[in-house]
């Protein structure tokens, strides 16, 4: 949590968090509009790129190399993509963020 010098500014930073929080959630509940979103919905859910490239083999989906690779979930995840929303991007870079620091660190 950030740092507040009173009770009126702890409310409103806690408003906007949870304003914050509920966008997120209102992006993570909206269909894929790609195939590359599903990819990052699925990295999203599961926090692994192994089980997320998984799925896209599953799904029968090939890089530009042919098998689709762990290596090619995080590029995706990191350099992104024209067909996917910088929001749901913002919100894979984040499970990125707390995979490699422990845990949440809003």
């Amino acid at each position: 949590m950030k740092p507040y010098t009173n009770i009126a500014e702890l409310i409103e930073l806690l408003e906007a968090e949870i304003k914050a929080l509920t966008d997120e959630v209102s992006i993570l509940k909206e269909e894929p509009q790609s195939v590359n979103e599903q990819i990052v919905l699925k990295y999203i859910d599961t926090g692994s790129t192994g089980k997320t490239k998984d799925f896209v083999r599953s799904i029968g989906v090939q890089s530009e190399r042919g098998l689709f690779s762990s290596g090619d979930v995080s590029k995706l995840i990191r350099d992104g993509a024209d067909d996917i929303s910088p929001e749901l991007l913002a919100i894979a870079r984040k499970v990125v963020h707390m995979k490699k620091h422990g845990g949440s660190k809003r």
